[in-house]
């Protein structure tokens, strides 16, 4: 009898670590802001975007994704450094464009979390006002 409760002992325990790790991606995915600036893709990803088009101009047919992914991934590695260089400025580009779009994201959260402060300590000031109204209503009642 004793083995049978060490073994439902075990299975709790691991339905317990289930249950924690899919509480962290949850309260992670519910921190993500919408309003943040997403990242700058990387040289290989700004040559398939190109790339993409091209491959599905010659070869209409294919519904492929995986197909043309591995194609451009085929043709990156074949590709030299001096055909690279278009992309890898472009990625650059992109990416000094991301870093101010999130400098200014950072500016203005820091701003809102200061405005939040004092938001909030006028909605409790402004909520405990309704508290008093309703409570003297009710003492007037009895």
């Amino acid at each position: 009898m004793k083995g049978g409760k060490s073994k439902a002992k075990a299975a709790d325990a691991k339905l317990g670590v289930r249950k924690k790790a899919t509480e962290t991606k949850k309260a992670k995915n519910a921190a993500k802001d919408p309003n943040k600036p997403k990242r700058p893709p990387s040289a290989f990803f700004v040559f398939m975007e190109e790339f993409r088009k091209t491959y599905k101009e010659k070869h209409p047919n294919n519904k492929s994704v995986a197909v043309v992914g591995k194609a451009g991934g085929d043709k990156w590695k074949q590709m030299s450094d001096a055909e690279k260089a278009p992309y890898q400025a472009k990625a650059e580009k992109r990416k000094a464009e991301y870093q101010k779009s999130m400098d200014a994201y950072n500016k203005k959260q820091a701003a809102g979390d200061a405005e939040e402060d004092e938001s909030d300590k006028s909605r409790s000031e402004v909520h405990d006002d309704e508290e008093d109204d309703d409570g003297s209503e009710e003492e007037d009642d009895d």
